[in-house]
């Protein structure tokens, strides 16, 4: 299982940059991805996006996504107001 610490401010700056190395870790047979969120203070549509794309690829494989450590509590409003808390394992 592979632990990805996901970035300060995961908007569209970072975004493009995470999808690609997400992806990439899929290509390379990697199908179990755990998010560590714990230094993440924002979110925006653009990283809730890269997530749901990456979810739905990992689901496909049969493989896992978890976040885990979600901190702020402007993150997780994010993915509650987007019920996203309901589609993701968060621990």
């Amino acid at each position: 299982m592979k632990d990805i610490i996901i970035p300060e401010n995961f908007s569209v700056e970072e975004a493009s940059e995470y999808r690609k190395k997400l992806n990439d870790l899929i290509e390379n047979g990697e199908k179990n991805l755990t998010l560590d969120f714990s230094k993440c203070t924002f979110i925006d549509s653009t990283g809730l996006g890269v997530l749901v794309s990456v979810y739905k690829r990992c689901n496909e494989l049969n493989g896992t996504f978890v976040l885990h450590s979600i901190t702020n509590p402007q993150v997780l409003k994010i993915f509650k107001l987007t019920r996203l808390d309901k589609v993701f394992k968060i621990i």
